[in-house]
């Protein structure tokens, strides 16, 4: 069964595929991220790049951002002048909506903060953990085909909660030279004031190393597409590179549906993802053939009302629509492809939230769109892409932290623990090791 969606007049319907029909070769190629497909040669362009930063540091990120964002730039770094006059700029609105979505972002993260802690484990032994803020982090704003203030606010707020007080943003420049106004309130509104004009795989490159004009930070934060994506890879694993946070993009959206999802919701919610760039994947998954067709036709019809539909068009070359036998067979393929975001569009969506092993951020029933969740809901939208799910979690405030554990031991203590240690350093035949409680002990 072909896995091409057909394309007639600028019509784009993803192909509905029965996924009990398919053999293992053609599951696999069907939930096949479009990253993976080009990922050797996006390395290879990455590589190249992040190697042209290292040996030309702030020439090379000035020749890249005209190459890349038509732009030149004498100076990378945005002035006081421009956070004054974003701030006028922006309109009343937009000022309060971000305000508004801060305040929310900052409730659930300060809620979920970890607090250090400390355990006697024996008499004389205390044994705690002690948090300390990442000394520099760099944080990455795309603003490729779209600003996203939004995402300063994901970064800025979990990092300022955390205690960081060195912080560097990079995001790209408009095409007058300028960053968008909304960007840099709301990175004004976490105090971040460092802020650069660059953007893509040179802004992770100048982040992770270091120019003239751009600090070398600890660790780097933020979402992109597939080559951001990809140069963080490359970065956190150079002699003395940067930490990177998590995979974040490029972006992907899967829906479970059942025959009671409204599928002009549905709809929307797979092209609200499909819009954020050509690379973005989109999944539906429904037990309900009626279903499935009447979102396919609702997509068509949505997309001559949106200004990105060329892109959404482009995304939806690597859209599927599978349809199931049961809804356990949805969760089953949900949990394989582990998405950076799932919608229960089910009924009593919260019962079956439990059949969910492997997400990076759900949205249960009808009136939880995924787009709340990008601006304001709460929580962060910077989550893990690229099967990632697996393994780790959204972006929090511990993302921004050093969690440090402390061992203060007195005599007593040894004198409780002291023969324990020497017992397992004698069987693991590592004689310094039991001489440096042994020759203590002698004398406590």
């Amino acid at each position: 069964m072909s896995a091409s969606p057909m394309m007639d007049s600028g019509r784009v319907r993803p192909p509905a595929l029965r996924w009990r029909e398919l053999g293992a070769a053609e599951r696999q190629q069907a939930l096949r991220r479009p990253a993976q497909v080009d990922g050797a040669e996006i390395a290879e362009v990455v590589a190249a790049l992040i190697e042209d930063v290292r040996m030309r540091g702030d020439v090379a990120l000035r020749a890249l951002t005209a190459r890349f964002d038509g732009v030149v730039l004498d100076d990378l770094a945005v002035t006081e002048a421009e956070f004054s006059a974003a701030e006028t700029a922006v309109s009343p609105a937009l000022a309060a909506a971000i305000g508004d979505a801060a305040g929310r972002i900052e409730q659930f993260h300060a809620a979920g903060m970890i607090p250090p802690y400390a355990v006697e484990t024996a008499p004389g032994v205390r044994c705690e953990r002690v948090l300390r803020p990442i000394r520099r982090v760099g944080l990455y704003v795309p603003a490729g085909s779209a600003p996203l203030p939004s995402t300063a606010l994901m970064l800025g707020i979990p990092a300022r909660l955390a205690g960081c007080r060195d912080v560097v943003l990079c995001t790209p420049p408009r095409a007058d030279g300028s960053v968008d106004p909304a960007v840099l309130v709301a990175a004004a509104h976490c105090g971040v004031r460092k802020v650069f004009k660059i953007g893509g795989a040179q802004a992770i490159a100048a982040m992770a190393l270091g120019t003239d004009s751009v600090p070398a930070c600890d660790k780097l934060f933020g979402p992109g597409n597939a080559f951001v994506t990809e140069a963080k890879r490359q970065v956190s694993r150079l002699e003395g590179g940067a930490g990177i946070d998590l995979p974040a993009g490029p972006s992907e959206v899967l829906v479970i549906a059942d025959a009671g999802a409204n599928p002009g919701f549905v709809a929307a919610d797979l092209l609200s993802q499909a819009e954020h760039g050509p690379d973005s994947q989109v999944i539906l998954i429904s037990d309900d053939a009626d279903l499935i067709n009447r979102v396919a036709a609702r997509i068509e019809l949505q997309l001559a009302d949106l200004p990105r539909a060329d892109i959404a068009r482009h995304a939806l070359r690597a859209a599927r629509m599978i349809q199931v036998e049961n809804l356990d067979e949805a969760f089953e393929i949900s949990n394989d492809y582990a998405p950076e975001h799932l919608i229960l569009a089910v009924r009593d969506a919260r019962a079956w939230l439990p059949r969910v092993q492997a997400a990076g951020s759900v949205f249960l029933g009808d009136w939880a769109p995924e787009a709340l969740g990008d601006y304001c809901s709460g929580t962060n939208h910077v989550l893990p892409t690229s099967g990632a799910a697996r393994f780790v979690g959204g972006l929090n405030v511990a993302s921004f932290q050093l969690a440090i554990t402390v061992q203060e031991v007195d005599q007593q203590g040894l004198r409780a623990i002291g023969p324990c240690a020497i017992e397992l350093a004698s069987a693991e035949g590592l004689d310094a090791h039991r001489l440096a409680v042994a020759r203590r002990l002698d004398v406590a």
